[in-house]
C-alpha cells in the first residue's frame, strides 16, 4: 500500500536538503543516484518501510534541494558529509544501513570511509568510480568528451556521447528490449529531465573523476556489499563493481535488470534489498 511520507527540510553547507521518511525502527538510507531524486525509490520505499525507518533525500542541486550558489562546483566528499547530516538527524547515535546507487553509491562509498561508525552495512550498486579501472585513462577522455560537447553543442549531444561510453564494447546503437516502466516511473521522466544539464555539467565530471581509498575500503568489507546489475555486465557502471569486489575478496551482488533496474524491476529490486538488510 502507498503512503505519503513525512517530508521535511535540512540545512547543510552551502544548501538546503528535502527528505522523506517513512516507517519505524532502526533507520534505511537510500541514496539516489542519475537525476531521479528520492522520487527514484517511490517504487520500493513503502515495502522496506514495513520493517525499518526509510529516508531518502533529494542530493543537493537536484529537484527540491536547492543549492545556496547554483553555479558552485560539485564535490564527492560534500555530498557525502550531506548523507552524513542526514544520518546525525534521523539516526543520533546508531549506525544506520545505507544502500546507493550509481553517483549515489559514491557518495555511500566517501561516506563508510569517512564515517564507518555511523555505517551499520552499505550496499553500493553499480557506483561508476572508473578510476579504479586499467583502462581510466580513456574513461577521463569519455569526461572531457561530454564536458567539451556540452560547452559546444548543447545538452543532449553531450548525453549521447555519455551515453556511448557507457556501453560495453561491442554493443550497437539499437533499441534494446527492456521491461515496460511502472506508472509512478513513466510519470518521473518529465521532472526528472529538469536535473539534466546540472548532472551531466557538473555531477558526472566530479564523480566519475573521484578515486576511492580501496585500502581503507578493504579495511571496512565486512560492512561492504558491492551489487552489480544482472544485465549490464560488461558495461561501465557495472566494472569497478566487479573489480573492487575481486580485490575485496567479496562476492558481488547481482540485482534484476541493468543499472537502471531499481526503476525498470522495482518488486523484485526491493525484494533483494530486503533480505540484505534483513527488514
Amino acid at each position: 500500500m502507498t503512503t505519503s511520507p513525512t517530508t521535511g527540510s535540512l540545512r547543510v553547507n552551502g544548501a538546503t536538503l528535502h527528505y522523506e521518511v517513512r516507517g519505524r525502527g532502526p533507520l534505511l538510507l537510500l541514496i539516489p543516484g542519475g537525476t531521479g531524486g528520492a522520487a527514484s525509490f517511490d517504487g520500493i520505499a513503502d515495502d522496506l518501510a514495513a520493517g525499518c525507518t526509510v529516508a531518502t533525500y533529494d542530493p543537493r542541486g537536484m529537484s527540491r534541494s536547492a543549492l545556496d550558489d547554483s553555479e558552485a562546483e560539485q564535490h564527492v566528499a560534500e555530498h557525502a558529509d550531506d548523507a552524513f547530516r542526514m544520518l546525525e538527524m534521523l539516526s543520533p547515535g546508531e549506525p544506520a544501513r545505507v544502500f546507493g546507487s550509481s553517483s549515489g553509491a559514491i557518495t555511500a562509498l566517501h561516506l563508510l570511509t569517512a564515517h564507518p561508525e555511523r555505517v551499520e552495512l552499505l550496499v553500493a550498486h553499480e557506483p561508476p568510480v572508473v578510476e579504479v579501472l586499467p583502462d581510466a585513462l580513456a574513461h577521463r577522455v569519455l569526461i572531457e568528451r561530454v564536458r567539451a560537447t556540452l560547452r559546444t553543442d548543447g545538452l543532449m549531444p553531450a548525453m549521447a556521447v555519455f551515453a556511448a561510453g557507457l556501453k560495453k564494447d561491442g554493443d550497437v546503437d539499437q533499441p534494446e528490449a527492456e521491461a515496460e516502466l511502472p506508472p509512478q516511473a513513466a510519470a518521473r521522466v518529465e521532472r526528472t529531465m529538469a536535473n539534466l544539464p546540472y548532472f551531466v555539467g557538473r555531477i558526472v565530471p566530479s564523480f566519475m573523476s573521484y578515486a576511492p581509498d580501496v585500502h581503507r575500503l578493504a579495511e571496512l568489507s565486512d560492512r561492504l556489499v558491492l551489487a552489480g546489475g544482472q544485465d549490464s555486465r560488461g558495461e561501465l557502471p557495472y566494472r569497478p563493481a566487479a573489480l573492487l569486489a575481486e580485490r575485496l575478496g567479496t562476492e558481488l551482488l547481482h540485482f534484476p535488470g541493468g543499472h537502471t533496474g531499481l526503476t525498470t524491476h522495482p518488486a523484485a529490486f526491493g525484494e533483494l534489498l530486503r533480505k540484505v538488510f534483513r527488514v
